[in-house]
């Protein structure tokens, strides 16, 4: 796209935001991290906290004449485009404890959340919206590892059908709840994006892709189907049995679709970025280039 990766907001030194800013945390949730829902390893930013960063820097851009240019002119926040791509931390982190049908009930407080989000943005001016849905965990060679589940769970393609389908489900609460969102943020453009079919085939066809490998992981410990242990994460090590454990990564990772069993290559994630960026997985159907116009 010609453009430079976002600065973190929180990254105190060397920032330019003169092109936008990226509000996102490892392992951030949409609803707060201080409800008994959570449990440990959870980001302390949750979307509401995110939101208060983006109202700062939007204070801070309006109020500053910014002689060092490291500011969004005032003028282009109207105009800019607001991606929001989280909820998935909050599916997935009481699954293994919880399970399936009781997560599934906190789902439209996650849902809730994030459109209420996307009214505060507009009440400071945000008008184009990409909102993206949940992938399809089921698929991820980390919940394969971890998550209950049986041989009669796993479809042709090695995917758990249960939680593929709670995805679903998700983002169908997602999808109808953008709808009415539209309705009450006149003049917004909200562009609903299906991240799920996009990974979805990428697991279950890597062939088609020039990938080889859907449900196995890339950097990892183990071996076996998913090359990934719940123990091991990628680029550590620990002593086993009086001997040195090393999660290390592959010698070709562009024939990967998961990096380290929780997040996609970067082979994967340029087909990801081709997809979204080509309008062919969005309702409505809207490119990239089209949203960025002023």
């Amino acid at each position: 796209m010609g453009l430079p990766l976002l600065s973190p907001y929180l990254q105190s030194v060397g920032s330019d935001f003169r092109h936008g800013a990226n509000f996102a945390t490892l392992a951030s949730t949409a609803l707060p991290p201080n409800t008994s829902l959570f449990v440990t390893g959870i980001s302390p930013f949750s979307l509401a906290i995110q939101l208060r960063q983006m109202k700062e820097l939007s204070s801070r851009a309006i109020a500053s004449d910014d002689a060092s240019g490291q500011l969004p002119p005032p003028g282009v926040l109207r105009d800019s485009l607001y991606t929001i791509d989280i909820g998935q931390n909050d599916f997935t982190s009481n699954l293994a404890s919880q399970g399936i049908e009781r997560v599934k009930r906190t789902l439209p407080s996650v849902i809730s959340q994030i459109s209420q989000t996307m009214q505060d943005l507009y009440s400071i001016r945000a008008r184009k919206f990409m909102v993206f849905n949940m992938a399809p965990i089921g698929c991820y060679p980390a919940f394969l590892a971890e998550l209950p589940h049986g041989s009669h769970d796993l479809d042709e393609y090695g995917c758990m059908t249960s939680y593929n389908s709670a995805v679903v489900y998700y983002n169908e609460l997602l999808n109808n709840s953008l709808a009415k969102v539209r309705k009450t943020l006149q003049g917004a453009s909200i562009v609903y994006v299906n991240k799920y079919s996009v990974m979805l085939e990428l697991f279950r066809h890597p062939e088609d892709h020039g990938l080889k490998y859907g449900t196995k992981a890339c950097c990892g410990c183990g071996g076996g189907a998913y090359n990934f242990s719940p123990d091991l994460y990628c680029g550590t090590s620990k002593v086993v049995k009086g001997n040195i454990a090393s999660a290390t990564a592959c010698g070709d990772p562009q024939n990967y679709v998961s990096w380290d069993g929780i997040h996609a290559t970067e082979a994967a994630n340029n087909i990801i970025a081709s997809a979204v960026m080509s309008g062919a997985y969005s309702y409505p159907p809207s490119g990239l280039s089209k949203l960025c116009q002023p």
